[in-house]
């Protein structure tokens, strides 16, 4: 009986083992690029965004890990205020939430900070919660920025396509009835699928 619970034991790691070594690493995709770029294919246009290795590492290589293994495909962007914020990163278009990886560490002292089109760790009131869902900046949001208390980590900005911005925001916006919050857009925006562009 012993040596049947060893080698379920056993089996139980190396399966442990071989799904962690599945799991996508963002430090491994353009490991000497420290502005990797992404583009955003959405149903309202394409978003090319700069990211920023150099201020935030850690930051950018939880994001390219959800981008490489296609977890922010076919999902939505479930939370709009205009001049403030665009969130997403966090739902499926069939409102499943997105599968995640452990949280992360909050770098929102790295120097950058939350200006208009910047892209942002959104988290819970936690400072070091942050795992799949991200913002964009929709104006200059100096109350995310940190100071006494921990902000919230910039880690890229839009290069191309920010006039995508001004449609999104003419959305109107209500309470999602699956969700049950406010500011959610009464018409779906979505992101179809983020790609990491070539260097």
């Amino acid at each position: 009986m012993k040596t049947i619970q060893k080698i379920l034991v056993c089996v139980f790691l190396m399966a442990s083992i071989a799904n962690v070594a599945a799991a996508p690493r963002g430090e491994y995709i353009q490991p000497d690029n420290l502005y990797p770029k992404v583009k955003f294919i959405t149903n309202m246009g394409e978003l090319i965004v700069e990211l920023d290795r150099a201020k935030a590492p850690i930051t950018v290589n939880n994001f390219l890990s959800y981008v490489v293994a296609e977890r922010y495909n076919n999902t939505q962007f479930h939370r709009l205020e205009p001049q403030f914020v665009l969130q997403g990163g966090g739902y499926t278009t069939e409102m499943e939430s997105v599968t995640e990886y452990p949280p992360i560490v909050n770098e929102s002292g790295n120097g950058l900070k939350n200006e208009q089109y910047t892209i942002s760790m959104a988290r819970q009131y936690a400072p070091h919660s942050g795992t799949s869902q991200f913002f964009f900046n929709l104006g200059d949001n100096k109350s995310l920025d940190p100071g006494r208390n921990w902000g919230y980590a910039v880690f890229g900005s839009v290069t191309l396509g920010e006039d995508i911005f001004e449609k999104i925001e003419a959305i109107t916006t209500g309470t999602s009835p699956e969700l049950g919050w406010p500011s959610f857009p009464d018409k779906p925006i979505i992101i179809h699928k983020i790609e990491v562009l070539a260097e």
